[in-house]
């Protein structure tokens, strides 16, 4: 079974919502990782956000029931972008038989863009 989710999210409004609510904004979405990672950088933080959203779109979830932090973007010196997912997130990927999760993320001047594919057992939960 494959399961994907696709987000695409503009980097200016990332930019003001971090310029409005830094401090919370930030704490609320992103993991200490995540932001070392950024170093506060809008396109960074929206291709993270957007990795997210397209996770959550995959686990067939939306926006709720799953913190927006037990989703976390990570990479490894050299390497591509990689989910870890943490809490909620694993438990409902556990369910649904997820065995590996590819992303994709991409950004231009205005936009950000994430692709997630997930691999699943066949006999796994159905929704």
């Amino acid at each position: 079974m494959i399961y994907t989710g696709v987000d695409l999210i503009e980097i200016p409004r990332i930019a003001t919502v971090r310029d409005r609510y830094p401090v919370r904004f930030l704490n609320k979405v992103y993991t200490p990782g995540e932001q070392r990672y950024a170093r506060n950088r809008a396109p960074q933080l929206a291709s993270r956000f957007a990795a997210k959203e397209a996770v959550m779109k995959a686990l067939g979830t939306g926006v709720r029931g799953i913190p927006w932090k037990s989703i976390e973007v990570t990479r490894k010196r050299g390497g591509p972008p990689e989910i870890t997912l943490h809490g909620p997130a694993r438990e409902r990927a556990e369910k649904m038989g997820v065995q590996r999760i590819a992303l994709s993320l991409s950004h231009s001047k205005e936009f950000a863009v994430a692709s997630v594919v997930m691999e699943a057992t066949d006999d796994a939960w159905r929704p």
